[in-house]
């Protein structure tokens, strides 16, 4: 997240930090995000929440077990999101950010 903020300040975009950690996330948002782009791209399964989760919690996610799970685990979620006139940014990547905010 540090150095994507870094990243958008250093081209001054602004923007607006929503903490759905500490926040949480709103359930429509989390679903319109689901249906965007998969739950497979918005869960972060390599994180150390989603490994402590037990199997059960984890076994055949679908668009509305990941729902339920991120909802009641929001750190969960990979980071950073970015909604972008119409487009949604999944973790950080510069180059793809700089085509997008031309």
């Amino acid at each position: 997240m540090s150095r994507a903020m870094a990243w958008l300040n250093e081209q001054q975009i602004e923007f607006h930090l929503h903490d759905y950690k500490k926040d949480g996330v709103p359930a429509d948002r989390l679903a319109g995000w689901i249906a965007q782009a998969g739950w497979q791209a918005i869960v972060n399964t390599r994180g150390t929440t989603f490994r402590k989760l037990p199997p059960d919690q984890t076994a055949d996610l679908d668009d509305a077990r990941a729902q339920a799970l991120l909802i009641d685990n929001p750190s969960a979620i990979r980071r950073p999101i970015i909604e972008h006139g119409g487009e949604l940014l999944i973790g950080f990547d510069p180059a793809r950010w700089s085509e997008i905010f031309r």
